[in-house]
């Protein structure tokens, strides 16, 4: 712990009291490494405050001292963005507990949730006053609002209602100067100049720490329905996707699976099972909802619009659940790849996204490029067809050292795989962010205009980063305070 950070943590104290600042190693530990486990951070302290004023106070501090600080939510992130750096020169922003809903207003279909509140916990207050927030994902029992709103985070419902950039009204944070920003007020109309809640979504907490925001909602779901279907290849996926979109406004979701990561998840996740029986190269599952009693029920949509499907060929077999358990099997299945993944062995994860209409040619072909490329591996995507985003995945071979795996050979896989993403016209990054996982494929294959504007907005705001340093955008280092 230097001098700086020792005088930083007492003031804190002095100014928050004692439940604002955690020391003990054992309670820091869990916070140092991310959620894969791929890197690990050190930190002498997590500075927890219960408000925006006492982010600001810290902030001010913290600034005061040229101590830098970590911004950290549910730490469900995937790109190492909420990692401390590993020689100890950052100290945590813990924003847990700033965990209160500060309203909900159904008639103008928005919520005030602050930074530390849980996804799951946000669902159900809406749901309580009959309207829901349409962004879901599978870590939903931890995530946070703050950490959804700092990587722009997408999910399974991006379909319909797009990125968190578009669920976000308003935003509250705090600066680098320790100024507070207040723009909650939901305006349809503000022509002010720049836009600041934009720049800080998907900001990563680089440029503010996100205290608040302004969501929206939308009606409730009356009725669900979860359709899981076989079918040849991705083509037929988008053909049967397109299909749906022409007939109805009632798809909300749409992913492909590939048999060989079901085939992980029934081998690794204890309770699962195959929906359909025979084997079938790919799967796609459906959840289209009904907001109004009047509307036709989903499951009677599902089948009427899967039936024409599979009496073409264009499915090969379906099933729709029968029960809400059923349905939630069905999506149990889907969350549940990255985690079987995790179990199978090492592993490259990509996640990337490509023109809607090109995903399904860029699924087989880059696969079968990075399988050929380098002997051994397994390649395979899934993910969220109807937008784009692909959960690209490449295997190490079978009994691989997974520690010269990843510092030999992953590097090499991924900046091939980045290469094919950019031929293809797409982004290395579709949901998850850089951190500090993609910091140096951001700099290698972005034009000098992007990053010298990236560098710039960073400079302005945080000329000394001592907002999340290392993730996102680097400057020329600045000495810290003895």
């Amino acid at each position: 712990m230097t001098s700086a950070q020792s005088r930083l943590i007492d003031s804190v104290r002095v100014a928050l009291g004692a439940k604002a600042v955690l020391t003990d190693p054992a309670d820091i530990d869990p916070w140092l490494h991310d959620w894969r486990g791929r890197y690990h951070g050190a930190s002498p302290a997590i500075l927890s405050p219960e408000s925006t004023d006492g982010v600001a106070a810290i902030v001010a501090l913290a600034r005061e001292q040229g101590v830098a600080l970590v911004p950290q939510g549910g730490n469900t992130g995937m790109v190492g963005g909420a990692t401390p750096p590993a020689d100890g020169s950052a100290l945590i922003l813990s924003l847990r507990r700033l965990n209160r809903i500060r309203g909900i207003a159904p008639a103008d279909n928005l919520a005030v949730a602050e930074a530390g509140v849980i996804l799951a916990d946000l669902h159900a207050a809406a749901l309580a006053q009959g309207r829901r927030f349409p962004l879901t994902l599978g870590a939903r029992g931890s995530a946070t609002i703050g950490g959804l709103v700092s990587t722009n985070a997408g999910g399974t419902q991006v379909l319909r209602f797009g990125t968190m950039r578009t669920l976000v009204a308003g935003v509250e944070a705090v600066l680098p100067d320790g100024s507070i920003h207040d723009g909650l007020a939901a305006l349809k109309k503000d022509n002010r100049g720049y836009d600041l809640n934009q720049l800080l979504i998907g900001a990563e907490g680089t440029l503010g720490i996100v205290t608040a925001a302004t969501l929206r909602l939308v009606p409730a779901v009356t009725a669900r329905a979860v359709a899981w279907v076989g079918l040849e290849s991705p083509d037929a996926a988008l053909r049967l996707l397109r299909r749906l979109e022409g007939a109805t406004q009632a798809i909300e979701s749409f992913e492909i699976v590939p048999a060989d990561s079901l085939g992980l998840v029934l081998r690794h996740i204890p309770g699962t099972r195959a929906p359909l029986g025979g084997d079938h190269p790919w799967h796609v599952l459906i959840e289209a909802v009904a907001t109004d009693d009047a509307a036709e029920a989903p499951a009677a949509l599902l089948e009427r619009l899967l039936a024409p499907a599979l009496s073409d060929g264009l499915a090969a077999d379906a099933v729709i659940g029968a029960s809400e358990a059923q349905a939630e099997a069905f999506w149990r299945l889907r969350d549940s790849i990255s985690e079987s993944e995790r179990a199978a062995g090492p592993a490259v994860q990509h996640d990337i996204s490509v023109p809607v209409s090109g995903m399904p040619r860029f699924m087989i072909e880059a696969a079968a490029a990075c399988e050929a490329r380098f002997p051994g591996t397994h390649a395979s995507g899934f993910g969220h067809l109807g937008d784009g985003n692909v959960h690209f995945h490449v295997r190490a071979p079978v009994g691989i050292d997974p520690v010269r795996w990843y510092a030999e050979d992953a590097p090499g896989v991924t900046r091939f795989v980045n290469d094919l993403v950019v031929a293809s016209g797409g982004s290395i990054s579709a949901e998850h962010g850089i951190g500090q996982m993609k910091l140096g494929e951001l700099e290698r294959l972005s034009s000098p205009a992007r990053m010298a504007t990236l560098r710039a907005i960073k400079s302005a705001l945080d000329p000394h980063s001592l907002f999340n340093p290392g993730k996102l955008v680097t400057l020329a280092p600045t000495p810290a305070k003895p």
